[in-house]
């Protein structure tokens, strides 16, 4: 959430929208799990910033058991054909994996228990996660060598440090724009020279 407010600050919220995903509700449950992704990518000439995504569908499911492996095990297969056909269809794609350590997770839990006004962030459900640290950051390693590709590569950034992560995120984004090179839409013919009366 931090770094989605520092980079995307500047940015005109009218061509701009954060989606975030938490656990499916019945609705997208009786659908396939890309279903309520794909009902929420950006439209053409916009910015969508999805906080969470399909990988939760790959490595919580996996970690929590909530569908067998040979549901979760094809998953990134499926993941990497979904976005080359996003991107077949012009969008681009810039994945961010924020890499924080077992130290600065800590830090940043407690924090959250110590401060009243950051304290509704923290869940004891938190805890039982930290206590697997190492098989999530295992799993996302998988997941994240299985779905790098050359139309969506990803970008794992260190992100114990905010202006760290920030400003890694910022290049990434401003490296991205300039390949997309975006302009105004063209304007209707004639309206050089129009006067209004």
């Amino acid at each position: 959430d931090g770094v989605i407010r520092s980079v995307f600050a500047g940015l005109n919220p009218q061509g701009c929208r954060v989606v975030s995903f938490r656990a499916p509700t019945s609705t997208e449950l009786a659908h396939d799990y890309l279903w309520r992704l794909h009902a929420e990518l950006p439209a053409r000439g916009e910015i969508g910033i999805f906080n969470r995504s399909q990988y939760e569908d790959v490595v919580a499911v996996r970690l929590l058991g909530l569908a067998p492996e040979q549901v979760w095990r094809r998953r990134p297969a499926h993941i990497v054909e979904w976005e080359r056909m996003l991107v077949d269809e012009g969008t681009t794609i810039v994945k961010v994996f924020l890499n924080v350590s077992r130290e600065e997770q800590r830090q940043r839990l407690q924090e959250r228990i110590d401060d009243p006004e950051k304290r509704w962030k923290f869940r004891r459900a938190d805890l039982e996660v930290r206590a697997r640290f190492r098989e999530y950051l295992s799993a996302y390693e998988e997941v994240i060598e299985q779905t790098s590709s050359e139309h969506a590569p990803w970008h794992v950034v260190p992100a114990d440090r905010n202006w760290v992560k920030s400003t890694a995120v910022a290049t990434l984004l401003v490296e991205a724009l300039r390949r997309i090179d975006p302009e105004l839409p063209e304007p209707e013919d004639g309206l050089a020279g129009l006067r209004v009366t």
